[in-house]
């Protein structure tokens, strides 16, 4: 297979001639999975859950059906573990306010990297400052690797949460956080994993991880926006409250108290984005159809060119490894004298789409020594020849910003 086999199932990819190098953000929607969203709303428009007429019995049918699909997709135990969200961000909040506050007491502390996504930095402040418990960050070697001794010597006894990416959005570096789980364990550490930039890209086996949460965002992997997931063991999520209460996660309700539904419904407050559901379902069928095996070959292939082509530029720098295979289709870069927004602008003229900002990681800028940075995305439905049309609109910015190279 290659990529042209399967760009006639994005229709936006052949809008134009632009090239869409923000893959980390979000990646684009196959028709099947737009077409899955538009059968629920034409054939199943109801409220899953409530009612007892065929439409909405249909719908919690396919919205239920949905859970399985992603408990199967990240090797859940079974589809009770999975809790639908809007998007990592809120699957993140969800476990800092209803385990991290229960759990975490003042002398206790959190652990992250220095690498995370604002998403996986504030609740977890939020929870320190509330707890008066400290927050640790590891740090990355120059190569972007969180190595052994680094872990090993900030992960303590008086680790209660230690809450990691899979994959960092700005170094493209898959983290050790199988052996980093397993270290956090025996220190009786609880473990949370941001899977956001990790599901589109690698196989994700939660129990093999040996994650107590696991969160992933579905508008990276090709899924529509609004709809999240929010892996838990079981074993904690029944002793958690809810992080949310309202209609549907109860169970019976007087006038003075509540009894809450069972799992996963108590953490499913108000009417659910079934739609969204159905969409991930069909994502995810259609990833497993493209297959990781095609999808980091062809990320690594896009890389190798990209990274080769920008290390003949000299004033380009390249953030992370040095090594594309590491990189996880991701290259963050600054060029000398030119601002990322004025990178990003001008290459938007030439219908070039990067990233320009913090990409919400400001404490890695900051230990970076960079205020922002550029990034360009591939996604397994980019092509060889969009590479060489990136490299030659890259040399050409300076340029346009007065400079003579």
């Amino acid at each position: 297979m290659t990529p042209e086999d399967f760009r006639k199932d994005f229709p936006i990819l052949g809008k134009g001639d632009y090239i869409y190098f923000d893959n980390a953000a979000t990646s684009q929607r196959p028709t099947a999975v737009v077409d899955a969203i538009k059968d629920f709303y034409e054939n199943s428009n109801a409220n899953p859950l409530r009612g007892l007429y065929d439409w909405s019995v249909d719908a919690t049918e396919r919205y239920e059906h949905a859970r399985g699909v992603v408990a199967d997709f990240i090797g859940a135990a079974s589809p009770e573990e999975i809790i639908f969200t809007r998007n990592t961000t809120e699957s993140m909040n969800l476990v800092a306010y209803s385990y991290g506050l229960s759990n975490v007491n003042e002398g206790d502390e959190v652990v992250i990297t220095v690498m995370e996504h604002h998403s996986n930095i504030l609740p977890w402040q939020m929870v320190c400052r509330e707890k008066k418990a400290k927050l640790i960050y590891l740090e990355p070697d120059e190569e972007g690797v969180i190595t052994e001794a680094e872990y090993k010597s900030k992960i303590t006894d008086k680790a209660k949460i230690v809450s990691i990416g899979h994959v960092s959005n700005v170094f493209g570096i898959t983290n050790p956080v199988k052996e980093i789980a397993a270290y956090a364990h025996e220190k009786g550490a609880t473990v949370v994993l941001d899977g956001a930039q990790a599901a589109p890209h690698i196989p994700v086996n939660v129990q093999a991880l040996d994650a107590d949460f696991y969160a992933l965002s579905g508008h990276k992997l090709m899924a529509p926006m609004g709809i999240g997931v929010l892996y838990g063991k079981k074993a904690i999520l029944e002793n958690m409250k809810p992080f949310l209460t309202g209609g549907e996660m109860i169970e019976y309700v007087t006038r003075e108290d509540a009894t809450y539904a069972e799992l996963p419904h108590k953490f499913e407050a108000g009417t659910v984005n079934a739609a969204g559901a159905v969409g991930l379902e069909a994502a995810i069928k259609y990833l497993q159809k493209v297959g990781f095996d095609f999808i980091s070959k062809q990320e690594e292939k896009l890389t190798v060119r990209m990274m080769e082509g920008m290390k003949k530029l000299p004033y380009i720098k390249i953030y992370g490894s040095s090594d594309p295979k590491k990189h996880s289709g991701i290259v963050t870069f600054t060029m000398d004298g030119v601002h990322p927004h004025d990178i990003s602008s001008v290459l938007n003229d030439d219908h070039v789409c990067v990233r320009a900002g913090h990409h919400c990681a400001q404490p890695l800028m900051q230990f970076i020594g960079a205020g922002s940075t550029a990034r360009a995305s591939v996604y397994f439905y980019n092509t060889e020849e969009e590479v060489d049309r990136f490299l030659e609109h890259l040399s050409k910015v300076r340029a346009v910003m007065g400079y003579e190279d």
